[in-house]
């Protein structure tokens, strides 16, 4: 690996990049070779990526679109004496998405370029909808086309749809479930999934059965709990906000659909929350 070779592409993009070893320290380090991370200094924000010392690693960007400030970066463990089975390849989008950089984990084993890796991590919902409505080649990265509209890592799909609007909800927040800064819908639907509580603790939500048998019937340990539907499908509309992206409003309702960056076995890499 040529540090200085990988350093000058994050450049021609307009980032910085820092690499060293796994801090075995701190609490998110367990079991990983690889970690990949926005950090900040006084110089303002980096890619961090650390790997296992005791592993050699090949780092390479595939691929660097230094207009559109993104690269397609492959990391994986190379084989020696120690290990005689090479890594499987894991391959991240980085780049820069209206106020900050990112890092993406990638799904799919035909991934080759920015191209590529941008479509890999539309889900297949997103896809069919830019097909239906006719989306040129040329406008299937816009944060705003007539198949979908984009913010951060949820699209939102047009959907002809009715509500009843004493089903609809207000300042409902979206999330990844891992307790990142949720993406706040001014309105909206959600239909069918699992019933679930949330609060600081339990990001991901527990089971009515769960909470009955932690807290019991204890009107008390429901303080601070948020009564929300889990894998449920989401229809939203008016203003959405995030405080890493622009405001966008949604006139009509969309339904919501996440990134799939989740079916990337490389998404355990990536110590960056939103």
């Amino acid at each position: 690996m040529d540090t200085h070779i990988l350093q000058e592409k994050f450049e021609r993009m307009g980032a910085r990049l820092k690499i060293g070893a796994i801090d075995r320290r701190r609490w998110n380090t367990a079991g990983r070779e690889i970690s990949i991370n926005i950090l900040k200094d006084n110089k303002g924000e980096y890619f961090d990526v650390t790997t296992d010392p005791s592993r050699t690693f090949r780092i390479d960007a595939l691929d660097v679109r230094p207009k559109d400030r993104h690269l397609l970066l492959m990391v994986a463990a190379e084989r020696d004496s120690a290990h005689p089975v090479a890594g499987e390849k894991q391959k991240f989008l980085c780049g820069h998405d209206e106020r900050s950089w990112f890092v993406a984990a990638v799904p799919g084993a035909n991934v080759s370029n920015v191209v590529t890796a941008m479509e890999a991590l539309k889900p297949a919902d997103v896809r069919d909808s830019q097909a239906r409505n006719k989306v040129k080649a040329a406008h299937r990265n816009l944060r705003k086309n007539r198949g979908f509209v984009r913010q951060g890592e949820w699209f939102f799909i047009p959907a002809a749809l009715h509500v009843d609007r004493q089903l609809v909800l207000n300042d409902e927040p979206l999330r990844r479930g891992n307790g990142g800064k949720a993406h706040w819908a001014e309105f909206a639907f959600r239909h069918g999934g699992e019933t679930v509580y949330v609060n600081d603790r339990h990001p991901n939500g527990l089971t009515i059965g769960q909470f009955a048998q932690m807290y019991g019937n204890r009107a008390a340990a429901r303080a601070g709990f948020r009564i929300m539907q889990r894998n449920a499908t989401v229809y939203v509309k008016g203003r959405i906000s995030h405080p890493d992206h622009k405001t966008i409003v949604l006139s009509s309702w969309h339904r919501v659909a996440m990134n799939t960056e989740n079916l990337a076995p490389a998404m355990r890499h990536v110590a960056f929350l939103d």
